[in-house]
Order: structure tokens, then C-alpha cells, then sequence
């Protein structure tokens, strides 16, 4: 049975000592469980609540930190962007690109990412439903069929683009999750992962800052598998309530290990 497709990291950048300690663990586990995790950290967090929240180092600055752990730990990458002349020079570093829930429905942001040829991750928005996803995926494969655009891991298109739950509005400072979105989405593609730590986001409800509920991740993450989920999404920190930006719903790192062992069994 193939394994399920893991993204785990930082929510962001903080430090090249973060980045390093979360890169050898995940090193660790997949020799341990012949798991594969991609790398997850954000160069720029560029829809903090408060002008004021740390956003990162900069896409260039990111970058370079991103490929050192590349270059050291050999972990694919993933990481965000948020505007179209992101996507070619992010495309040269990362394995596969990531299109934030909010702006899931950017045409030019889609169309750009479509042309570079790498996998691309398109988190579901917090007001759309999973059918409606079709409509985002479709303007990717679309583009990549009219542009005849290679597909630069050799996988079929179809294969390349990937669906994310993470939620609904449910009310203000609050999500819920529509687990029918799951099997709804993979009508639509054949990867679709659950963002088992955005999911518990209480946006906005931190009094200036998103507030959240950990202690559900795992809880998520096992809903998700039963309804048939093949990747799972985590934010993960040493020290979450420490961390600049999520960490009241990121995954404690000593605790990821274990939920893994529990996901491929």
C-alpha cells in the first residue's frame, strides 16, 4: 500500500536553528517508517492578522534558507506564494508550490504556478465547498494543456495537482470541518490532504492574532484518514507556544512521530 503524502515544517521561517532541528527530525522519521515528508516553511506570511506579526525573512533571504535544507538533509520543499511573479523563482528551489486557501480562486496566481511545471498544493478556501474546488483545478490543468507545459517530476498532470482541507467559517473566530469535502475533492484529483493544524484555527480570535485548539490535531487528522484522505498536512515547532506566528495550533514536534506511526498503520 503507498504511503500517504506527508507536509510538515514550521508554520515560519523563524531561525536556521528551527529550520535545522525540525529538518533532522523529519530526516529520522522517514528512515524509520519509510515515509517520504516534504518540508513546509513560509518565506513570507503575508495575510497576518496585525500589521505588526512577524512575517518572515523575505522571499529572497527564505529561499536560501530553504535550499541549504535541501542541500543538507536531501527533504523535497514546499512553501506558499502569494503573488504570480513569486511562482518561477520559488519553482527553482521547491518541490512543489502551494496556493494559500484565501487566495485559492487567483486566476493569474494559478496560471502562474501551472506554468512552472512542479506539483502544485491548492488549499481549499474557508468559504468554498469541496465540489467547488473543481473550478481552481481546473484552470491549472487547462493551462497546462493549452501551453503544452512539461511536467518536470514526469507525472501526469492530473497527478500534479493536489487538494487541501482546512476547514470552514463557521461563524466568526471559528472553523468546522466538512469531512464530505474529502471524498467530494478526490472525485476531483486523485491527492487530496487533510491540514490537520490549520483546521483548528480560531482566526482572528486571539484578540489581534489567530488563536487555536492542538489538542484536536490528532483527532483530525484520524477523522481524515477514515474518510479517505491520502496526505496530511502539519505545522509543527520544539516549542509551539514560543513560536512566531500559529502556534497555538501547531503540533508539538516530540508528538508528530507517533501520529505518523499511527497515520501509515
Amino acid at each position: 500500500m503507498e504511503k500517504p503524502i506527508f507536509i510538515a515544517g514550521p508554520c515560519v521561517i523563524e531561525s536556521v536553528e528551527l529550520l535545522d532541528e525540525i529538518a533532522k527530525r523529519l530526516v529520522e522519521i522517514n528512515q524509520q517508517h519509510g515515509t517520504d515528508i516534504i518540508f513546509k516553511a513560509s518565506f513570507d506570511k503575508a495575510n497576518r492578522t496585525s500589521l505588526t506579526s512577524f512575517r518572515g525573512p523575505g522571499m529572497a533571504k527564505g529561499l536560501q534558507m530553504l535550499a541549504d535544507i535541501k542541500a543538507k538533509y536531501g527533504l523535497k520543499l514546499l512553501t506558499d506564494i502569494h503573488e504570480a511573479y513569486q511562482a518561477e523563482p520559488v519553482s527553482e528551489v521547491v518541490d512543489v508550490l502551494q496556493i494559500p486557501a484565501f487566495l485559492c480562486r487567483q486566476t493569474d496566481l494559478l496560471i502562474a504556478a501551472a506554468r512552472t511545471g512542479k506539483a502544485i498544493n491548492i488549499k481549499k478556501a474557508q468559504f468554498l465547498s469541496g465540489i467547488d474546488m473543481r473550478f481552481p483545478v481546473q484552470k491549472v490543468l487547462d493551462t497546462i494543456s493549452n501551453e503544452n507545459i512539461a511536467q518536470t517530476n514526469g507525472r501526469k498532470a492530473t497527478d500534479n495537482v493536489w487538494l487541501t482541507e482546512r476547514g470552514n467559517c463557521f461563524g466568526y473566530n471559528n472553523l468546522v470541518v466538512d469531512f464530505r469535502n474529502i471524498p467530494d475533492m478526490k472525485e476531483i484529483t486523485p491527492h487530496v490532504i487533510m491540514d490537520c493544524t490549520h483546521s483548528v484555527q480560531r482566526p482572528g480570535g486571539g484578540n489581534g492574532c489567530t488563536s487555536g485548539d492542538r489538542c484536536f490535531v490528532p483527532a483530525m487528522a484520524m477523522a481524515a484518514k477514515a474518510f479517505g484522505a491520502n496526505g496530511f498536512f502539519f505545522e509543527i515547532h520544539p516549542d509551539p507556544d514560543n513560536a512566531k506566528s500559529d502556534g497555538p495550533n501547531m503540533l508539538r514536534l516530540e508528538d508528530f512521530a507517533p501520529l505518523v506511526e499511527q497515520l501509515i498503520h
